[in-house]
């Protein structure tokens, strides 16, 4: 399903972990392509409110969980600027579908990295 929206279609998604070679490409592909399901998933659902968002967000942050080894045997690790780059564009869609009240911790509340 193509995003309609069209400040997410156009939003380059974990930009900082592209830029920074410490970060595997084909790892921080897999990342975008999580968030990239959670704005269709959020087009295709159209969650009525924060708590079916959050609901939403927290799936894909456990996607992100699986990617943490990934991201290690890639020599790499899910590290601070990994984790803020991360909530900035959970928050980005979020705010992006309107949802400007979200709580980026309650976005990813399942993380364990």
């Amino acid at each position: 399903m193509p995003i309609t929206n069209q400040q997410v279609s156009g939003h380059m998604f974990l930009r900082q972990m592209y830029s920074d070679s410490y970060f595997p490409d084909h790892v921080v592909d897999r990342g975008r392509a999580i968030l990239l399901r959670l704005c269709e998933r959020i087009e295709a659902e159209q969650p009525s409110d924060l708590e079916a968002l959050y609901a939403l967000s927290q799936a894909a942050t456990e996607e992100f969980n699986s990617l943490e080894a990934e991201f290690e045997a890639a020599g790499s690790e899910i590290e601070t600027v990994a984790r803020e780059v991360i909530a900035e564009d959970f928050w980005f869609v979020a705010s992006a579908y309107g949802f400007t009240e979200a709580h980026v911790e309650e976005l990813i509340a399942t993380r364990d990295w």
